[in-house]
């Protein structure tokens, strides 16, 4: 489905990503880990044409994406939530979920529900603003919005930072539900070890470049890829 091929990439002038090859097939839940600095956000950035491109491809159902604009992209079947600012604060949870809709002009309201099924919280608090709740309700409406125009692949961007450690486990839950709704899944995580062990494959980025790639089970079994990045 999605193919990333020798990608440069980068911001201004400034390069990050040095040959970066990644895949995504249909239905699957891949997983990018690395060190801080290692180019994973700037890797997912690339495929919602949020980066500059300096050299190789990033192809999505065989087309090639580079150039392509962002809601473009999305039209095309990709969905993204991004690590930060990622809802409307002052608008109500309602309200966020018809944004994530902006760009269709055919009835919400069946991808709403679709939504609040998914979240059950978010029906709940469909009236109240955004910015008053909790950090792992406000990431589930993020990928609630995202997830309006049914995205055959959804890009994540660290969906577990600054959740409380009793909610981690909940919002991996979700993820793990997402896929296996159907909806491919595309990754970068800091809490490699738990990414790990629920995706099928992972990529292992450093100085932004390939390090390591495998079925995630088999990365967490790998001593060097354990003592170098996941702790031990």
């Amino acid at each position: 489905m999605l193919e990333l091929t020798n990608l440069d990439a980068g911001y201004g002038d400034l390069q990050i990503l040095t040959d970066v090859d990644m895949v995504v097939e249909a239905g699957e839940y891949v997983t990018i880990v690395g060190p801080n600095g290692a180019g994973k956000s700037t890797a997912m950035k690339s495929v919602f044409g949020l980066t500059t491109h300096m050299g190789g491809t990033v192809t999505f159902r065989d087309e090639d994406i580079q150039g392509v604009d962002t809601p473009e992209i999305i039209q095309r079947g990709i969905g993204f939530v991004p690590q930060s600012d990622n809802i409307f604060p002052t608008m109500t949870v309602q309200e966020n979920l018809e944004m994530g809709a902006y760009i269709d002009d055919s009835e919400t309201q069946a991808a709403i529900d679709a939504v609040f099924e998914r979240f059950p919280i978010l029906e709940e608090r469909k009236r109240q603003r955004a910015g008053t709740m909790s950090g792992g309700q406000r990431q589930m409406l993020a990928m609630g919005s995202a997830l309006m125009l049914e995205p055959d692949l959804l890009l994540l961007d660290e969906p577990s930072a600054g959740l409380a450690p009793d909610l981690v486990d909940e919002m991996f839950d979700k993820i793990d539900e997402i896929n296996d709704a159907g909806t491919a899944i595309m990754m970068v995580e800091q809490n490699a070890k738990e990414a790990l062990r629920r995706c099928d494959r992972g990529y292992v980025l450093v100085n932004g470049e390939n390090a390591y790639d495998g079925p995630g089970d088999e990365l967490l079994a790998d001593d060097e890829v354990r003592q170098r990045f996941l702790g031990g």
